[in-house]
């Protein structure tokens, strides 16, 4: 998740077992110690741009890391700040672990994936409960955690770590109930999918994406899970198969291990951009929840080196038609249903074919 989320969840966390003698210290220690696994992000190759893709929630990411980054964060905040507050290297060490831990297991939350078992396993963990940015996760959680310092008081810390629990069940539940909505919209169109991904959308837990797998390609819709399930019908997109979309590619050449990498990290949802053939598409991600425009891509060229890297571009388009229409599936459904809507109803077929 982002930064901030990180720190005041790190913070959290020793927060609520410090004394009110130390309570200052903890929350210093855990906020920082909370966001230090994301010193991977410094991981990158100017030649090789999947570089980051492969590092970014990898081993600083995993749970048998947890003891030796809390022990390098411990070393340096102790040299620097802690014989100040008059604590022990154990103490410090304490609060550090107690905000290292919290980073992998909220990122893997989130739907971009983490190695939580690293180095015995690459599976990326995505449980799909919360955006990677969630206001209504996160303000609360910095209200609580300065309230605990200025009052001197680590009961806002255990109430953080209440409402913590409180928003990831919620998105649990909301999780719950869309992917029994996603399974049946399936089943009305006739298909037993191959697999099936539920996310929540960008900033809430009201909005979703759901993406199954078929063997043609991939169907793509939202759903609002509000006090009733509606759906927004979206798109069906083929999925990306090498031998037929890009016959002319080097199987031994670097480009082709690249495509090979990103499929790793994209869990193999790719697909080929119709008006653009060089263009590889991760499209789990868009703003715009039931459509598959995706949130980064590769560009391959024909005429590369065998030994030439691809190209990986951001393609986050936020321009304002887009945030309407992302506005008006999250909000203007409590007004007045539209058009391109329909209400997820027992027994009640939707018609949303491509």
């Amino acid at each position: 998740m982002d930064p901030i989320s990180q720190g005041v969840l790190g913070a959290s966390v020793p927060q609520a077992v410090s004394r009110k003698t130390h309570l200052a210290a903890a929350t210093l220690f855990g906020a920082l110690a909370g966001m230090a696994p994301d010193l991977d992000n410094l991981i990158r190759s100017d030649t090789d741009p999947l570089l980051y893709l492969e590092f970014h929630r990898q081993f600083t990411h995993s749970l048998i890391f947890i003891p030796i980054g809390a022990l390098i964060c411990a070393a340096v905040f102790y040299t620097l700040f802690a014989r100040r507050w008059q604590l022990s290297f154990k103490l410090t060490y304490l609060f550090c672990f107690l905000g290292y831990a919290t980073h992998g297991l909220l990122d893997a939350c989130t739907s971009y994936g983490t190695q939580l078992l690293w180095p015995f396993s690459t599976e990326r963990f995505a449980w799909n409960t919360i955006s990677i940015i969630d206001p209504m996760f996160t303000l609360p959680l910095v209200a609580l955690v300065i309230t605990g310092v200025w009052r001197k008081n680590p009961r806002f810390g255990q109430l953080a770590l209440c409402w913590v629990v409180i928003y990831q069940g919620f998105g649990f539940f909301q999780h719950q109930r869309v992917a029994t909505a996603g399974a049946e919209l399936a089943a009305q169109r006739g298909h037993t999918p191959l697999r099936m991904e539920v996310k929540p959308s960008f900033g809430n837990l009201l909005l979703w994406k759901v993406i199954y797998e078929i063997q043609a390609g991939y169907y793509t819709d939202a759903v609002r899970a509000g006090p009733e399930l509606t759906l927004y019908p979206g798109e069906f997109i083929p999925r990306l198969e090498v031998g037929r979309d890009l016959p002319w590619l080097d199987p031994d050449s670097q480009q082709a291990r690249d495509l090979e990498r990103f499929a790793w990290f994209s869990r193999g949802f790719l697909s080929l951009d119709p008006d653009n053939p060089l263009r590889v598409t991760d499209m789990r991600y868009s703003l715009v929840p039931n459509e598959a425009t995706g949130m980064w891509s590769i560009w391959l060229d024909r005429d590369a080196k065998k030994t030439d890297h691809v190209i990986i571009t951001p393609d986050r388009d936020t321009s304002g038609p887009r945030r309407a229409k992302f506005a008006r599936m999250l909000w203007n459904e409590l007004l007045r249903p539209k058009p391109d809507s329909r209400r997820l109803n027992p027994g009640v077929a939707i018609d949303s074919n491509p």
